[in-house]
């Protein structure tokens, strides 16, 4: 299945270079470009891609974390992998508050790229490998300054289950193939969770596993 995908960044060159890279891939097709924001979001209201790879600082117009909080608001289901060359926690956490499924510096390997296309194409996060040590860092110091409520003892053995399927890139027929419930199980499981941490989407909900040392969850 082709993976339709709508490239912004002000850079002409630079859209160039990386719709020949992904169009060259057999399952990736670049369907559009834009060149800043407000753009950006006219292209996905009139292409419905399924990935947008979004630059993160555009001088005119919208920038890529604006447009990124736009369209994730109109078209929830159309994932956001932004394109970025600040590697700091700052521009981390913005990404997620944001609503991106996914953080990738500009000077990642171009298969690299490829794999966050298709990890976040799949409806899962990606974020490059820095970026969780960072946010495990994060946490770390969060803890040790007494910032970081125990909000994990507010979920349930099954909640956790679930919370931890999801950070590792199960998708909820899975979850439920896995845990041998039903997929409305799981959804009415995630949406617990999501209530209870007062989180809103996937990419926040993986973020809370990674700082919670989920990953490592028997499961």
């Amino acid at each position: 299945m082709t993976t339709s995908i709508l490239l912004v960044d002000d850079h002409a060159v630079v859209r160039t270079g990386l719709k020949l890279l992904l169009n060259d891939h057999e399952n990736m097709e670049v369907v559009g470009e834009a060149s800043e924001g407000d753009e950006a979001i006219r292209m996905v209201d009139k292409l419905q891609p399924a990935v947008v790879l979004m630059d993160l600082s555009m001088p005119q117009g919208k920038d890529g974390l604006s447009a990124t909080m736009e369209i994730k608001k109109r078209w929830p289901d159309i994932q956001i992998l932004i394109l970025t060359m600040h590697d700091d926690e700052e521009y981390l956490f913005r990404v997620i508050q944001a609503g991106a499924s996914g953080c990738i510096l500009k000077s990642a390997l171009h298969n690299e790229l490829i794999h966050a296309i298709t990890v976040v194409a799949e409806g899962s996060a990606y974020l490059y490998p820095t970026a969780t040590k960072k946010l495990m860092e994060d946490y770390l110091d969060r803890l040790q300054n007494g910032v970081d409520s125990d909000t994990l003892s507010l979920l349930s053995e099954r909640e956790k289950e679930v919370l931890t399927l999801i950070a590792k890139g199960f998708s909820n027929k899975e979850i439920a193939e896995k845990l041998i419930i039903s997929v409305k199980t799981v959804e009415n499981h995630k949406a617990r969770i999501m209530g209870k941490l007062k989180l809103k989407t996937r990419p926040e909900l993986v973020e809370y596993a990674l700082k919670k040392g989920l990953l490592g969850y028997g499961i």
